[in-house]
């Protein structure tokens, strides 16, 4: 398959760059294409400015301050992302990186006559999220409802293939489990990577 890993931790040292490259190992020796932007790396601008808000809805010309970007979404048929949960959601760049690439009519149809947005990267037939925590799991998932899993994986879902496949891997309480239960989460990570398929 060809996947596009999206990476975002500012801390190239990290072990959220540890979990990446675990990921990148697996997807290696499961024979995949693959294609990884390293979002802090390549310093991009997570800020909307105000010309692209007002020309959001316009088509084509919307998608021209991330030509780059959308080229890479409608080359791959998978999508990885690879980042540490902060205020139970994506960091900040990754949200922006989200809120600039993903524009009307390059990937989603606008609601029409009542219908809600419609699907437009089609091919991409498989979403993975893949995040450390510091909140314990109870936590995250039955007071807070999981809303970082659910913006990937539920939201961005319904602009994909209509049985996209999807998959969350998660290590919880990041700041005191023990650096055995790190080095299981990254073989795990391996593992899941290196038996992904379609």
């Amino acid at each position: 398959m060809k996947l596009l890993v999206v990476f975002c931790h500012p801390c190239a040292e990290s072990y959220g760059a540890a979990v990446r490259d675990a990921a990148l190992r697996g997807l290696e020796k499961a024979g995949h294409e693959v294609r990884l932007l390293d979002l802090y790396a390549m310093n991009f601008d997570p800020v909307m400015t105000g010309e692209e808000r007002r020309g959001y809805h316009e088509k084509d010309a919307n998608e021209v301050p991330v030509a780059e970007h959308l080229a890479h979404l409608r080359w791959c048929e998978g999508l990885i992302f690879v980042y540490p949960t902060w205020w139970y959601g994506p960091p900040a760049m990754l949200k922006g990186w989200l809120e600039r690439v993903w524009v009307p009519h390059a990937t989603f149809t606008m609601p029409d006559n009542g219908k809600p947005i419609g699907p437009v990267l089609t091919q991409i037939r498989v979403l993975v999220a893949i995040s450390t925590l510091g909140s314990p799991w109870w936590w995250w998932t039955l007071f807070m409802k999981e809303p970082g899993r659910r913006i990937l994986l539920r939201g961005l879902r319904v602009l994909c293939a209509p049985r996209c496949r999807t998959m969350w891997l998660a290590l919880h309480r990041l700041d005191e489990v023990s650096d055995t239960k790190r080095r299981h989460f990254l073989a795990k990570v391996e593992k899941k990577m290196a038996k992904l398929r379609e």
